[in-house]
């Protein structure tokens, strides 16, 4: 049976491995949280750029919609010129 000094020793070690351990797990903790810390700006910074480039194609979207409009309104005020003209022509022809 091992004396009391023994087991008073062996409780010491014990409690300076606890404690070696106790604060290699608070290091650990804190590297975490900074870490942690650093994935929720770049999460943050991530949504800001998402939401922004969201922002540039609705943007671009209705630029393009407009766009094309005005491809249309130019095509349709094409055709109805040579109407005009075909139809200016057919009235020359007419009074001959």
């Amino acid at each position: 049976m091992p004396s009391v000094a023994e087991q008073l020793s062996k409780v010491v070690e014990k409690t300076e491995r606890l404690i070696e351990l106790c604060a290699a797990l608070q290091e650990e903790n804190d590297l975490l949280k900074l870490e942690s810390e650093a994935l929720n700006v770049a999460l943050k910074a991530s949504t800001n750029k998402t939401k922004d480039l969201e922002e540039k194609l609705r943007v671009l979207k209705l630029a393009k919609s407009f766009s094309e409009t005005n491809e249309k309104s130019v095509d349709i005020k094409q055709k109805i010129n040579d109407f005009v003209q075909e139809i200016d022509k057919c009235i020359v022809l007419l009074k001959k």
